[in-house]
């Protein structure tokens, strides 16, 4: 007779830690957002960001997410389309710029897709 195959049901236990895990990641990820928009920085598609070489351009910032860059902490690295390198990022404060610095900004944006 062949042996029946074992169960490949997570054992309650694995489930309680890794919904712990994934409740404390989404907590994560929100409290980074919060403290981004109450710090006067902008988060999501038309981010605000200066490169290490005080370029301005905008880019897609997502708290706890990154596909075209490596996130280090409040810093990415990744490629500067104004001086055509790869470099650190920054957010920028939304009050720190002008209408017209935004604009600039605005018209200079990396790729949206990596």
């Amino acid at each position: 007779m062949p042996k029946k195959p074992k169960p490949t049901a997570v054992p309650a236990v694995r489930r309680k830690r890794l919904g712990r895990a994934v409740v404390g990641a989404i907590g994560m990820i929100a409290l980074e957002t919060a403290y981004m928009r109450k710090s006067g920085y902008a988060v999501g598609l038309q981010t605000a960001v200066r490169c290490r070489a005080g370029h301005l351009f905008t880019t897609i910032w997502i708290p706890g997410a990154s596909v075209k860059a490596v996130r280090l902490g409040p810093v990415r690295l990744q490629w500067c389309p104004v001086g055509r390198h790869f470099t650190s990022v920054r957010p920028v404060k939304v009050a720190e710029l002008t209408d017209e610095v935004q604009e600039a900004a605005r018209l200079q944006h990396d790729a949206r897709i990596p």
